[in-house]
């Protein structure tokens, strides 16, 4: 196949942003320069790069906003259950359950990764770490421990297959012309054997430091975390309940006990009634692409609705309206940067180049990055262990930025492009591909990631507990991969 110079620059920018992740800085400018080069290079015409650079961000915007839509929608639905104290009435009776420090430690497990796979990490860390780390570690359980089980639950576990509402696995199969559930089944499987695994790890390396509940060296770290807690007032922010209308205290109680009921159960429901389409004889029947996300973006907007009219009846009409504003703020912090870089590796895929180039209906539409690795498929090795591991370590240095999934649309179009000389599926490496990138850089390994909220709530160093995660993440995602290569 013969390459232009526009394909040998898009490799270059390539690597470049490789190297710019291993140097933990950010990549949306060289992204953004890069798609502007390229374009410029391809049709020959200034005006046609500028006019690159604002279609890759609207495609990627348009692909994408599915995702921004759903993280709005679960962090308004999240909000509005504080205002009402439900979020804490859900919280409070796992408390009675941790008897000592071993059973707290698979507590939180269960607890973290459920409470993130439906809310993600981010916004349940807070309420996590306010109401049920104390609680385990008065049972024994040292606070490192607490910490390392938070983040390696959620922000690796929960995260890294974000099977519910499904953005990740989107973000990763948009890029390499997959269907999103090619990606999600099997990061959900790859995700579960990395977490059990790293789990394990971690609790034998925990072992024998979980004391006896409610002994003195319990107490003590309890009574240091709360010492070192006590001026953060963003945690009172994240975990109380709110207290603005006193007037509705009443009806807060009452609200807030029917709430801590009604979402669990509903969100159960939901799961339950997803798993079950998947056995399902009706091809019909079956949920595909985005519709597990819109299943539960549509029952977390009738909640939202149900709770802000509890809380405020006729101020729910302006409720709501602060809810949803607040998701969408969110939703852009966390994912805003994804975007540019979403719409340079888009390129890379002839099925947006068209759309990005503005080239005709007839017009032969480049694959930049898809060329790319065809043209040098001779020189890379037909086998699934070394195409497997590869894309695994490339996932891994593109979550080294922090942010764990601003690397997904890279092992995407990297994983579509290899699947013919990789002898494994695309969606099984895309999936790896997204182990790598998600448990790095989405707060288990990385100390400048959101690891940092979780070491700040539970009273422990980041760079300690990035050093503590090291080896059960990195035994789970070795040991997922090569279940992947034998079994996927």
């Amino acid at each position: 196949m013969d390459l232009s110079a526009a394909h040998w620059l898009y490799a270059l920018v390539t690597a470049l942003v490789i190297v710019t992740m291993l140097f933990r800085k950010g990549v949306v400018l060289p992204t953004i320069v890069g798609t502007f080069l390229v374009a410029w290079l391809y049709k020959g015409s200034l005006v046609g790069g500028f006019m690159a650079v604002f279609n890759a961000n609207l495609v990627a915007a348009r692909e994408l906003f599915s995702i921004f839509l759903i993280i709005t929608l679960m962090v308004a639905l999240l909000n509005s259950l504080k205002d009402i104290g439900a979020d804490q009435r859900m919280i409070v009776p796992i408390q009675k359950v941790m008897v000592n420090g071993h059973i707290a430690f698979f507590v939180l497990m269960v607890v973290t990764y459920v409470i993130s796979l439906f809310f993600w990490p981010t916004p349940a860390v807070p309420l996590i770490c306010a109401l049920l780390v104390p609680a385990a570690m008065r049972a024994g359980l040292p606070a490192m421990g607490a910490a390392m089980i938070v983040a390696i639950a959620g922000q690796g576990m929960a995260l890294s297959s974000d099977y519910i509402m499904q953005i990740a696995p989107m973000l990763t199969a948009t890029s390499g012309g997959m269907e999103t559930v090619q990606v999600a089944d099997k990061a959900m499987i790859l995700s579960i054997i990395t977490g059990v695994t790293a789990v394990g790890v971690a609790y034998a390396m925990m072992y024998k430091s979980i004391a006896k509940p409610n002994s003195e060296e319990a107490e003590n770290a309890v009574n240091l975390l709360n010492a070192m807690t006590a001026d953060k007032s963003v945690v009172e922010a994240e975990v109380s309940a709110a207290s603005e209308l006193e007037v509705y205290r009443g009806r807060k109680e009452i609200w807030g006990k029917v709430f801590a009921v009604l979402v669990p159960l509903s969100m159960l429901a939901v799961m339950i009634f997803m798993f079950s389409t998947k056995f399902s004889d009706a091809e019909a029947g079956r949920f595909a692409g985005g519709d597990g996300a819109a299943f539960i973006g549509g029952v977390a907007a009738v909640l939202l609705i149900l709770a802000s009219i509890a809380f405020g009846r006729i101020h729910a009409l302006d409720k709501i309206g602060d809810h949803i504003t607040d998701g969408f703020v969110f939703a852009f912090r966390a994912m805003g940067p994804v975007i540019p870089i979403a719409g340079f590796f888009f390129l890379g895929s002839s099925d947006f180049t068209g759309s990005i180039l503005s080239l005709g209906e007839e017009a032969a539409k480049p694959a930049f990055l898809f060329d790319l690795v065809q043209s040098a498929q001779a020189s890379i090795p037909e086998n699934a262990f070394f195409s497997a591991f590869g894309i695994l370590l490339v996932g891994i240095i593109t979550g080294l930025d922090g942010s764990g999934f601003s690397g997904l649309p890279l092992v995407g179009a990297l994983s579509g492009a290899m699947s013919g000389s990789a002898g494994i599926d695309p969606g099984t490496l895309a999936a790896i591909g997204q182990m790598g990138s998600v448990w790095t850089g989405g707060g288990t390994l990385i100390a400048w990631s959101s690891l940092v909220a979780v070491a700040g709530f539970c009273g422990v160093s980041v760079l300690e507990l990035a050093r503590k995660n090291f080896i059960p993440v990195m035994t789970g995602l070795v040991v997922a991969t090569l279940a992947a290569i034998l079994f996927m």
